[in-house]
């Protein structure tokens, strides 16, 4: 799947949804709850969706933007849910805000 800015991404697993903020600089594989999202449009119904892997169960939250270092990929959370994101295995991290300067 071509990982564009704007591009929507759903879990097959939980209600986790997020947006594509900055597109990485090679191929991954963007996963949710232990399993590979997909297009939003794609996502399967509430009844229908798998399970999520307890290994990957931290969850996501609502507005926060998640990084994967390795690749310059950056999404954006817009629906949270159970299942916590990761790439290539890698669980990704929550984007630090920058500090701002002291203003004496």
């Amino acid at each position: 799947m071509d990982l564009t800015p704007g591009t929507k991404l759903a879990s097959t697993v939980c209600a986790t949804e997020v947006i594509i903020v900055r597109p990485p600089s090679q191929t991954v594989a963007l996963e949710c709850g232990g399993a590979p999202m997909v297009a939003a449009e794609e996502a399967p119904e509430e009844g229908a969706r798998g399970s999520v892997d307890a290994a990957r169960a931290e969850g996501t939250m609502l507005g926060k933007r998640y990084v994967h270092e390795a690749s310059g990929l950056e999404v954006l959370c817009t629906k949270p849910g159970a299942g916590s994101l990761s790439a290539e295995g890698v669980a990704l991290p929550l984007k630090e805000a920058k500090p701002l300067p002291s203003s004496d």
